[in-house]
């Protein structure tokens, strides 16, 4: 089990280099195991064991399998994670031209850290918008071959280099594409409608506008003298979505249960399908119309907020509290803050802990040190916004919000067994 988990995640990081990607990748495995897709737009007939999908933004997704009974009876079983990741996006106007070499303008989005996007090689995805015979559309473009990269400054030309530097995002983050001659100009719009005839046989009159991502296309891996670890981009939060979805398609039970998949968490979640918008509502409303009974079933249900957790590093042991510092391959972790960073209390930890110890999954806390910032998660936003009970957890890895984050090759079995457990629970608390 813990091979083919890992293998479908490592496969599922390949077909979800943006967010859009990644609900797109969602809503084939959904849509395989029966899911009806339901538009935000028209009138919705659902039924007890129905099972349905909404996207918005074709970024964020939130997938339910109804009950036998109603969610009254028993509350919403929920869990949260999202779809986006840090990383470079192309820029409205992005065509540079410097010493013969044709570039594009990025800005980074989120809290990455850069210097791991030099010497790799990157590739372009993301949503093009353009007009085909009078019509607007959007389809999804992922160039897949590596296109481009971001050479480093050789050391003998910045010897400080290893001393630390300041990246500048503006003049050193810009990726080398091609080599041109002389006046030759490359119409990037231009490339974008090429693309979208090779990949989809779509013949744009004009490309209107865009949402590209660089990524990195060295594929994720299974790596380590005995295969501990798994290293690759956007473990932050692809994981977790990944987990879930296994947990939601896997679990047989007669509970109401929901999985939801965030875009904007890492630009802090306020938009129309961040966790900070209306999108979970309002669809929960959709389902509940009733305004008592949507209030008494969020009170009898329970959001399981899964992110990434930071796992100590054994080059930087003083970077966590002493006596809470996760460790790969030992299981999922609770995450709490007395600020209201993280959402957890002590009965939504004591019954993930409680879940934990009935699967026998190993269970860990963290908690950030008391003289260190500490960061968030979807949990505390959906919490407010619902008034749900939230627990955040996640598994433990290092290299967050790099272009290559590791996480451990055992753990991943862990969240889809706890999770599983949870989905299929008779009772909250």
């Amino acid at each position: 089990m813990r091979e083919e988990l890992n293998q479908g995640l490592i496969d599922f990081l390949k077909a979800s280099p943006t967010p859009f990607h990644a609900t797109a990748s969602l809503v084939q495995r959904l849509e395989a195991a029966g899911y009806q897709r339901l538009d935000e737009r028209e009138t919705w007939f659902t039924e007890a064991n129905g099972r349905y999908y909404v996207t918005r933004n074709d970024s964020s997704i939130v997938a339910f399998k109804l009950g036998r009974h109603s969610a009254l009876q028993g509350g919403i079983r929920m869990v949260g994670a999202h779809t986006d990741s840090p990383c470079l996006r192309v820029k409205p106007q992005p065509e540079l031209q410097r010493q013969g070499f044709w570039q594009l303008g990025v800005e980074v989005y989120g809290g990455a850290l850069l210097a791991p996007w030099f010497d790799r090689d990157l590739s372009l995805a993301g949503r093009v918008t353009f007009r085909r015979d009078g019509q607007v559309e959007s389809q999804l473009i992922d160039f897949k071959a590596p296109i481009a990269t971001i050479p480093n400054l050789a050391i003998h030309l910045n010897r400080t280099a290893n001393e630390g530097w300041a990246i500048n995002p503006q003049t050193e983050l810009p990726p080398i594409l091609a080599q041109v001659a002389g006046d030759e100009r490359v119409d990037f719009r231009a490339l974008l409608a090429d693309q979208l005839a090779r990949e989809h046989g779509l013949n744009a009159d004009v490309v209107l506008d865009y949402e590209l991502s660089f990524y990195d296309t060295q594929s994720a891996a299974v790596i380590g003298l005995n295969g501990d670890f798994i290293a690759g981009a956007r473990l932050d939060n692809l994981l977790s979505c990944y987990a879930g979805l296994q947990a939601l398609l896997t679990t047989e039970t007669e509970e109401t249960c929901l999985f939801v998949a965030n875009d904007h968490e890492e630009v802090g979640s306020c938009s129309a399908c961040g966790a900070d918008g209306p999108m979970l509502e309002q669809i929960l409303q959709r389902v509940l119309p009733d305004g008592d009974e949507y209030v008494r079933t969020i009170q009898k249900s329970l959001l399981v907020s899964a992110d990434n957790a930071h796992g100590v590093h054994p080059n930087y042991a003083d970077k966590h509290d002493a006596n809470h510092g996760p460790k790969l391959n030992a299981g999922p972790v609770i995450k709490v803050n007395s600020n209201q960073r993280y959402a957890t209390n002590s009965e939504t930890a004591g019954f993930f802990r409680h879940l934990c110890m009935a699967v026998e999954v190993p269970v860990q806390s963290f908690v950030v040190r008391s003289d260190m910032g500490c960061g968030s998660t979807i949990g505390p936003i959906t919490a407010s916004h619902l008034g749900v009970r939230t627990v955040d957890i996640g598994l433990p890895t290092f290299a967050m919000h790099s272009i290559r984050e590791l996480a451990g090759s055992h753990d991943l079995a862990h969240l889809v067994k706890v999770l599983s457990a949870f989905y299929a629970s008779n009772q909250l608390p």
